[in-house]
């Protein structure tokens, strides 16, 4: 990604405090970049947020969903998420068709209201609450994951390979969508 003749920054950002007690308080690391972000003008065009992307299972019934949300959703857990609130739409659909273009990896994705369960849970919320738009990427965690946050959630479970298929397609998607001086990219 360093390479690329991109127009705009490009940051990669790990933030601390993610979790309770400090979620969606003044000490979420995301909420106090955001915060500091939109106090100096900073112009996000997008904030791609990796949430959990390395646990896939085929069978059905492996994945869950938020109540209705299962009636429009496949059974098996065998997807990435793709999940924005609604003034995100349009940038969900630009990374969802960007990413659909390089990569054969299967995807939903969704732009819902914050308060559907599940959807803020995450750093994604932050730049939401600042006005910024955001989508997280996901395997859907909990939803899918029965050893999430256990003793149990260990590399082992995870399926590399699966998750290097994500991450090369979301490379290729950003890729895509970054402003050149031969074209526009994401607005």
């Amino acid at each position: 990604m360093r390479n690329l003749p991109g127009l705009h920054t490009m940051r990669c950002v790990a933030f601390v405090n993610e979790e309770a007690p400090f979620f969606f308080r003044a000490d979420m690391g995301s909420l106090r970049y955001a915060r500091a972000a939109r106090l100096r003008g900073d112009r996000i065009r997008l904030m791609l947020s990796l949430e959990m992307l390395g646990y896939y299972r085929d069978e059905p019934g492996t994945q869950t969903y938020p109540p209705l949300l299962r009636y429009f959703y496949p059974s098996s857990g065998n997807f990435i998420g793709f999940v924005s609130n609604l003034r995100s739409a349009q940038q969900l659909r630009l990374l969802t068709n960007a990413f659909q273009a390089s990569s054969d990896f299967p995807l939903q994705s969704a732009a819902l209201p914050w308060w559907v369960p599940g959807v803020a849970l995450s750093n994604h919320s932050s730049f939401w609450r600042e006005g910024y738009p955001a989508v997280m990427v996901t395997d859907t965690a909990y939803l899918r994951n029965p050893h999430y946050h256990t003793a149990h959630d260990v590399p082992a479970t995870l399926d590399y390979g699966r998750m290097a298929a994500v991450t090369l397609g979301l490379a290729a998607s950003v890729a895509s969508l970054a402003p050149t001086p031969a074209g526009p990219g994401m607005r």
